[in-house]
């Protein structure tokens, strides 16, 4: 304790920059942590925080049995998944078709243009498809121009999933080039100049300078994605799907099922059970995946 107070005071400035930081998740991820409890009671309004009824395991026995907990880990999964490898495919090959354009004013504009969808609010996004989508939009109007069936979007699963993740990507395309943008930028120009020395035209130095040494930004990101894999864009899915409960088999996560439990159901130890196995999830999954990658090649592992 001697040696951490002497620590604190030669870099008692240091200590107050990050004190905001510590603060925060003080505030707001460990405090919280409290709630845990919940997830095995039966919530009573009439107890109070701290009196409800205990009863064990029975939150998790019914979203286990009923079934429910598997369609919503499998919903949050599988759309994660596709986010985290389309988005970083897309990104990557937008942040390498940017580096290797010739025009400063072309490249510039361009990367503004694609940023711009970021500062979108996801409302405006759940206006922009149901203006889309709906009965009278403007798809189901093309449709009936050509002479075509209307389409009801909004009682059929089968479009949602690619809805989603196209909305999702188009949104966070922008920030993510901007990522690899910014490693491809540190990579020496020595490299490429040696490289034409050599006669290696553009694809090769793409695939044997550029590919390799944006490898450890590319797991990287992964590893970061992957920490959240169970936990859903709430935004994107509540302010696109809603309430329509036509939809919930295809399009319904963790996420918003704990919205429902608390907000709609007020059931608050089924919505703190989901949360706390959609926490737990997570955890066991990123350490095994740093545990594999650390194995293959240590000096990719974030820890």
């Amino acid at each position: 304790m001697k040696g951490f107070f002497q620590e604190l005071v030669r870099n008692r400035i240091l200590f107050l920059m990050i004190a905001p930081a510590l603060l925060f998740f003080i505030v707001f991820a460990y405090v919280p942590m409290v709630g845990v409890y919940y997830a095995f009671t039966r919530f009573s309004f009439d107890g109070g925080l701290f009196g409800g009824e205990f009863i064990g395991f029975k939150n998790f026995e019914f979203l286990f049995n009923s079934g429910v907990l598997w369609n919503l880990t499998k919903n949050t999964v599988l759309y994660n998944i596709a986010f985290i490898i389309i988005s970083n495919l897309l990104q990557l090959a937008c942040a390498i078709f940017l580096s290797e354009l010739p025009g400063k004013w072309f490249k510039k504009s361009t990367q503004s243009i694609m940023f711009l969808p970021f500062f979108v609010s996801f409302v405006l996004v759940g206006a922009f498809v149901f203006n889309l989508f709906s009965n009278a939009g403007v798809v189901n109007t093309m449709l009936t121009s050509m002479g075509l069936q209307p389409y009801d979007f909004y009682l059929h699963t089968a479009p949602w999933k690619y809805i989603i993740v196209f909305f999702h990507v188009w949104k966070g395309l922008g920030y993510g080039t901007v990522i690899y943008l910014a490693a491809i930028m540190s990579i020496s120009d020595e490299y490429h100049e040696a490289a034409k020395i050599d006669g290696a035209n553009i694809f090769k130095r793409v695939r044997h300078i550029t590919l390799p040494l944006l490898v450890p930004t590319f797991i990287l990101l992964i590893l970061l994605s992957l920490g959240g894999i169970l936990k859903g864009q709430f935004d994107l899915f509540y302010q696109i799907i809603g309430n329509n409960g036509m939809l919930y088999n295809s399009t319904d996560i963790i996420d918003t099922y704990v919205y429902r439990s608390l907000a709609v159901n007020f059931d608050i130890g089924m919505g703190t059970a989901a949360g706390l196995y959609q926490s737990l999830f997570g955890f066991v999954l990123i350490i095994l995946v740093n545990y594999i990658i650390r194995k293959v090649q240590k000096d990719y592992a974030l820890f």
